[in-house]
């Protein structure tokens, strides 16, 4: 997902990127419309996902947590204990971070399907005329084209139509310290344990109330769906009011993806995929180019060698990754990422993520061009 929510769903299962993240910066009573002719605002949220009281400041861990903050922040501990005393644990979050079961094979034409249609379609080219100037500033000041940014916000979020309405520490919270058995169990705890101290951090230093961030399960925030700890390392106040708003301020959202993807190897002028096949019979040296990470670090030649060939002529001083989109039953659609392809997927570590944006990305321009 920024630290978005989907940098750490699985490669494969991504849920619809309504997780990536969704939230807000200010209260709901303060909101102030910045949507564009076509696109409903975020309006404010009726009924929140509420949870139920679990007294954390009686948790040894909360306590610990606690420690840390008035420590190293210089917090003050019973205002702390304060905001503990009022968090809810979330059981919903719970249910909704848990593995999948298994189930059908993975299957790429199906997931495009979901974020490759009219309905985003349509709204992606309202919010493309809407904000032509600011998504021209953003790929001419980052060098990330607006077909990109369009792509990663309307799978997102529908360009700002579903941002969450659990309250961001109340999810946090319980991932933090309740965490399911799973066997990644305690470096989630972990990383959402990070994920308060930026929130507390973040709301401290923009002056507002913890409790009025509303976001996803997870505790993403916003149209572009950013952690906490993302908006702290990588937001941007591109509309140049003062502050950085990713719920109310669709202009901040394109600045902020924009600089991400360049804090994560975007770079600007390269190409992003190239159509791949791969030999049939009596060469499999290309399996070896199967699951090594999201990354481009393989040369045309090594790939050609092993078997993988592409009709589009790929740059031949570049680096590659070979991308695999399964069809469940169907035969697999095979891609050449570049590191352009692979700063997407530090958004959501997802093949099937990536190409959704690319293709969204280019399903929208190619209708606002019509």
């Amino acid at each position: 997902m920024p630290m978005t929510f989907f940098t750490f769903t699985k490669y494969c299962a991504c849920l619809p990127p309504l997780l990536l993240a969704l939230t807000a910066c200010v209260s709901d009573a303060k909101q102030t419309s910045h949507a564009p002719a076509g696109i409903k605002a975020k309006k404010a949220v009726d009924t929140q996902e509420t949870g139920e009281f679990a007294n954390f400041n009686q948790w040894k861990d909360v306590s610990d947590f606690i420690d840390e903050m008035v420590a190293k922040h210089g917090f003050d501990r019973s205002e702390l204990e304060a905001i503990f005393r009022q968090a809810r644990y979330v059981d919903t979050t719970i249910q909704l971070i848990k593995p999948a079961p298994p189930g059908k094979p993975k299957n790429w034409q199906a997931y495009r399907a979901r974020f490759v249609e009219p309905v985003r379609i349509n709204a992606g080219v309202a919010f493309w005329d809407s904000y032509a100037d600011a998504l021209a500033r953003a790929e001419a000041e980052y060098g990330v084209p607006a077909e990109i940014i369009v792509g990663i916000l309307g799978v997102e979020t529908i360009y700002g139509r579903n941002t969450g309405n659990f309250r961001v520490l109340d999810a946090l919270t319980t991932l933090a310290f309740s965490y399911p058995d799973t066997p990644n169990r305690a470096a989630r705890m972990s990383f959402f344990r990070g994920e308060i101290a930026n929130t507390l951090l973040f709301a401290r230093d923009a002056k507002i109330d913890p409790f009025s961030l509303l976001g996803s399960y997870a505790g993403a925030i916003g149209w572009p769906q950013f952690m906490p700890g993302s908006i702290r390392r990588y937001a941007v106040d591109f509309d140049g009011d003062g502050k950085v708003d990713l719920r109310n301020s669709p202009v901040d959202a394109i600045g902020s993806v924009a600089s991400f993807l360049v804090q994560h190897g975007w770079k600007r002028g390269e190409p992003i995929v190239f159509p791949a096949s791969v030999a049939s019979a009596g060469n499999t040296g290309w399996e070896m180019f199967i699951g090594q990470g999201l990354e481009a670090k393989f040369s045309l030649e090594e790939l050609k060698t092993a078997g993988v060939t592409s009709s589009a002529e790929p740059p031949a001083d570049m680096l590659y990754g070979l991308v695999d989109l399964q069809n469940g039953t169907d035969p697999t659609e095979y891609w050449l990422g570049t590191g352009n392809f692979f700063a997407i997927t530090k958004y959501n570590r997802s093949f099937f993520y990536a190409m959704s944006v690319i293709d969204l990305g280019r399903a929208v321009r190619t209708a606002r061009g019509q």
